[in-house]
């Protein structure tokens, strides 16, 4: 990954576009956070005020510029994960594979991770589910921090087991959120900038709305691509109609988790994991954008589920692994064809939403069906895992003794 980051001008790699992203935009950004306050007015800056800090780390590495320190920092990061996935699939009852798709999976997506800040945010969420058996505080307070630098962590406290567990690691989230946000306030200007900007995207061409935009240029619309927002989107008739109906079923999806928690029975030491990976899919599915490095956090929460023997998301996690594979064929290599909605484009952009899409229902199912189930899970819910809280078995009354008349 490094190698290819180095040589990263090579046609097939971008012509350096995949490194731009930090030397310029990110190194634009931290000159402006350096000086006590948040972007205002650039359409680019659409990330939570957490991200600044992230923004702001490669300052700890004062002898490097700052290109090399934010590599450095990421790569040390990618390496607290692996300990992390390593150290949690070494306990007893646990799996080293959630360890061995990471370190598989992170490379399929070429030296992108390396030139994004996702790789932090996913650390933020892998730790969280890692550290919920051991302390739910802890656990929230990772949730949290991840929340304020690219909000989607959150997503992983909707499978923490109802009752104390969930009391607790809420409330120790709601207060690193709030002392986080107040800090931050006190420290910079213009902290909430990025709502005004995040509500302007409109339909990037690698979401499911902009795959289907791209083949109905095929057909004859009249729209085209535009760089706006730091993504290529389509403009043209009917967009705004297309970018509704993805945040229409955005709220679908929330509802359906909502829905899931409230009729789940059954929780072994696994479904906070799983649950975590069936929202973040399925809000990432429905998403109006879909960029390549969305792939990692997908990537790492599929190891934490496979750090567990009793996860359902195996079949998840492959078609997860496809669609990582194909999207890096798409971007950087042939992203041109994409742009232009070629049929090859077009016929790429269909096999990774595919495979994204199968794999965002697949999940959700298996999760459903395995915290529905009417069989005694009293074997797999035989654990150390303090998290996982079995339901009390109801008690039976003693039978009458029939008395003599």
């Amino acid at each position: 990954m490094l190698w290819l980051l180095a040589h990263d001008r090579l046609h097939l790699l971008g012509h350096g576009g995949v490194s731009r992203e930090v030397r310029v935009l990110y190194f634009h950004w931290y000159g402006i956070l350096s000086h006590g306050e948040f972007p205002v007015h650039d359409p680019l800056w659409q990330y939570p005020p957490g991200a600044g800090l992230v923004l702001l780390s490669p300052s700890l590495l004062p002898g490097l510029s700052y290109f090399r320190a934010f590599v450095a920092l990421t790569l040390l990061t990618d390496a607290v994960i692996t300990l992390a996935l390593v150290a949690a699939g070494a306990r007893r009852g646990r799996s080293l594979a959630g360890a061995a798709v990471w370190i598989g999976g992170l490379p399929l997506l070429l030296h992108t991770p390396l030139a994004r800040y996702d790789v932090q945010v996913t650390a933020f969420a892998v730790i969280s589910l890692l550290t919920l058996s051991r302390s739910t505080r802890a656990c929230g307070v990772f949730a949290a921090l991840g929340a304020l630098v690219k909000v989607w962590p959150v997503l992983v406290l909707i499978g923490i087991p109802r009752g104390r567990t969930t009391r607790q690691t809420w409330t120790a989230a709601a207060v690193t959120a709030v002392t986080l946000l107040a800090l931050l306030v006190a420290r910079f200007r213009h902290p909430f900038g990025f709502l005004r900007e995040q509500g302007g995207r409109g339909v990037q061409i690698e979401s499911l709305g902009g795959t289907l935009l791209g083949l109905a240029r095929h057909a004859g619309w009249p729209g085209r691509t535009r760089y706006q927002y730091g993504a290529m989107e389509f403009v043209g008739p009917h967009v705004h109609a297309v970018a509704t109906a993805s945040l229409a079923l955005t709220g679908v999806a929330f509802g359906l988790l909502l829905l899931w928690r409230v009729r789940a029975r059954h929780w072994t030491p696994a479904t906070p994991f799983d649950a975590a990976l069936a929202a973040v899919l399925l809000f990432t599915v429905t998403s109006r954008v879909i960029s390549p490095q969305y792939m990692v956090w997908l990537v790492g929460l599929a190891a934490v589920c496979l750090t567990s023997r009793h996860t359902t998301q195996r079949p998840a996690a492959a078609l997860i692994l496809a669609a990582t594979a194909v999207s890096s064929v798409i971007y950087p290599g042939y992203y041109g064809l994409v742009v232009h909605s070629t049929w090859a484009g077009c016929g790429l952009m269909v096999v990774r939403n595919g495979l994204l899409a199968g794999a965002a229902v697949l999940s959700f199912v298996r999760l459903w069906r395995s915290t529905r189930a009417t069989f005694p899970l009293t074997k797999s819910l035989k654990s150390d895992d303090p998290a996982v809280e079995p339901r009390p078995a109801s008690r039976r009354l003693p039978e009458r003794t029939p008395t003599a008349p």
